[in-house]
């Protein structure tokens, strides 16, 4: 009874079996709510790399158009910075055109654009006051209002009329002295008769047009980099996605794998409550079992004490009874083992009764199944049967198989072999193709380079043909204004034919000279002439001195250089291989992989030229640091700061925004 009640005042499965039941639900709910949460990170993490990667491909379209412009800009800056070098700036660096219009300022003002207005210039604009000057004709716009320069233009500008190119012949009969017509494509009327046809335009139009094509590329570059920001901003905001995404998938995992940590500990916990609760109750069937055998003892030992009370109280002389008593006590000892063996026989063949009782329904409910199973054994029979003959046929018919599979797999086998051998191909193609890419880059740079100096070599000639038909005008109005004539009627004076090949320039003008020196030689007598020579004899003397140790400064200098300039390019040479190997070592180390080399271009000497960087990450075709991502930029930035630190290290190094 004490272990009854012990077990039954500490049995608390139910409650507890109930409880775990209850938890074990909520975690099962859970882990479904989990594993659904992870599978649809997933899915968004999927679908933030994608929407990652449409954000990318256009920034990097737009870095190449960047580029382009970049280089386009540059080159246009060098062949624009030509007349720059200039010591007096000419007037049409000062001077904006509509677009359009550069043709005609350049048809209206010619070679004047090359003057300048600086008043140290011996030619230059000087400027002048126009309140006088008469109106164009009507239909006639003023030039001045297409464009925008220094005030020394104001009254030429005015006085130059923008029409069309039909009507050019017809108003040129209007116009005052000193005005003129042009139209868009380059016709020009002037107020004396003077008709020039629209022809290829100068080189000043041509700088004024790509000056405006200069304007309009730093504008589209400004979009450009405008654009560039937004996608930037685009392709940061895709890639935070992505993390966050990653971090989303990742925190679902965790929550997953916790979830069904917590569902397996709550699992096994239940089964070893229900174990421990059905310990308890096996153990309280025993208990009830051996109180019900227990209390049938009792209450027949009480039954015997009654019946001993009575035979006592009526029996004579103890001492017999004594006697009698003990071998009645023996007897009923024996009787009562002979009755508790009796008894637990009884009790195990009732309970050998009752598992017999179970065996025959089991076995007959074993009997019931397996003649039902008898039945269908004997569909399955006539089924697989069936399935024999058919499977017979079947086998008759893939006798040939391992022939045909023996076929088929040398087939695949040489497809593989072939596929490999393509692969391989394939490989060494695109290995190829990458080397040639590398080389069309550089050839491309090359090619923009030769273009920018071609496109100067093109200025200075059209400059120098400009300078040239300039100085053909003068010379003819030279003649004009010396002999009366014009330039076929010196052949005339000269006495010679339109047949006859011309005689020597310079023979001409040594005879020439000669005349003149003769004619000035025929001047007055210089009495102190000896004297002058003297003078003049000891100053050359003295300047022959002085050249000759400047000719000596000169040569000492020059090897001086030349000394600093062999001693430079060694130590730049020697630095720039050291660093360059640490770039490189530095690249790998960084990136795990791939490769970077430094390359000196646009310049033979080491001294003059330009450095290059061309990185390759692992997974990426070589390419201009410019075309790297924010990351990749900054890691190869890294590498260089601490190749060139390696080469010469301090004891201390400071970084700051190393990345900038």
């Amino acid at each position: 009874e004490a272990e009854e009640r012990r077990l039954t005042a500490g049995s608390d499965h139910a409650e507890r079996l109930a409880a775990l039941q209850t938890r074990l639900e909520a975690s099962q709910a859970a882990l479904s709510a989990a594993e659904a949460e992870a599978i649809a990170a997933e899915q968004a993490h999927a679908v933030a790399r994608s929407q990652e990667g449409d954000a990318r491909r256009p920034l990097a379209d737009a870095e190449r158009t960047v580029q382009r412009l970049d280089t386009e800009i540059r080159t246009l800056s060098k062949v624009l910075n030509v007349a720059n070098k200039s010591m007096w700036p000419p007037v049409v660096e000062m001077v904006q055109v509509a677009k359009g219009y550069e043709t005609a300022l350049g048809a209206a003002l010619g070679d004047d654009l090359e003057a300048p207005t600086d008043s140290a210039s011996p030619q230059r604009w000087a400027g002048a006051d126009g309140a006088s000057d008469p109106l164009l004709p009507e239909g006639a716009k003023p030039l001045s209002a297409f464009v925008q320069g220094p005030q020394e233009l104001a009254r030429r500008l005015a006085q130059v009329g923008v029409v069309a190119k039909g009507d050019g012949d017809r108003l040129r009969k209007s116009l005052a002295p000193g005005q003129r017509l042009v139209s868009p494509e380059g016709d020009l009327w002037r107020w004396d008769g003077f008709v020039v046809a629209a022809n290829a335009p100068t080189a000043a139009a041509r700088r004024l047009s790509e000056r405006n094509r200069l304007v309009d590329l730093a504008r589209e570059l400004a979009d450009a980099r405008a654009r560039i920001d937004d996608l930037k901003r685009a392709a940061d905001t895709a890639t935070d996605a992505v993390k966050a995404a990653s971090a989303r998938e990742q925190r679902g995992r965790d929550a997953w794998r916790l979830a069904q940590r917590a569902a397996d500990g709550l699992r096994d916990e239940l089964t070893a409550t229900e174990r421990a609760a059905s310990a308890v109750t096996t153990r309280l069937a025993a208990l009830l079992e051996a109180r019900s055998r227990l209390t049938a003892a009792i209450d027949e030992a009480k039954a015997v004490k009654a019946d001993a009370v009575r035979a006592i109280e009526g029996l004579g002389p103890v001492g017999p009874l004594e006697a009698q008593l003990a071998e009645v006590r023996t007897e009923v000892a024996t009787h009562r083992a002979v009755l508790a063996e009796a008894r637990a026989w009884a009790q195990g063949l009732t309970r050998e009764a009752e598992m017999r009782g179970r065996r025959l329904e089991a076995i007959a409910s074993d009997r019931k199944a397996w003649t039902a199973r008898q039945g269908g054994a004997a569909t399955h029979v006539v089924a697989l049967e069936t399935r024999l003959a058919e499977a017979r046929v079947e086998r008759a018919g893939l006798d040939d198989a391992p022939t045909a599979f023996l076929e088929k797999r040398r087939t695949v086998i040489n497809s593989i072999e072939s596929a490999e051998s393509a692969q391989r191909t394939a490989a060494d193609q695109l290995a190829s193709g990458e080397a040639a890419l590398s080389a069309a880059d550089r050839q491309a740079r090359a090619a923009l380079d030769a273009m920018a100096s071609a496109r100067e070599t093109l200025a200075r000639a059209e400059a120098k043909l400009e300078s040239v038909r300039a100085r053909a005008v003068e010379v003819e109005a030279a003649i004009v204004e010396t002999f009366e004539v014009s330039a076929p009627g010196l052949l005339k004076i000269a006495g010679l034919s339109g047949d006859e090949s011309l005689p020597d320039p310079r023979r001409l003008e040594d005879e020439l000279e000669q005349l003149k020196r003769e004619r000035e030689r025929l001047g007055g007598v210089n009495l102190r002439a000896d004297e002058e020579l003297n003078d003049v004899q000891s100053q050359f003397d003295g300047m022959v001195a002085e050249r000759d140790d400047l000719v000596e400064a000169i040569k000492k200098l020059r090897g001086a250089i030349g000394s600093l300039n062999r001693e430079g390019r060694e130590r730049l040479l020697a630095s720039f291989v050291v660093v360059n190997d640490n770039f490189q070592r530095l690249f790998t180390t960084l990136f795990g992989g791939g490769t970077a080399e430094l390359q000196l271009v646009e310049s033979d000497d080491p001294l003059e030229a330009g450095l290059d960087i061309l990185a390759k990450p692992p997974g990426k075709r070589p390419q201009v640091l410019s075309l790297l991502s924010g990351g990749e930029q900054a890691l190869t930035a890294i590498a260089l700061i601490f190749a060139v630190f390696l080469t010469n290290p301090a004891p201390i190094c400071v970084l700051d925004e190393v990345d900038a």
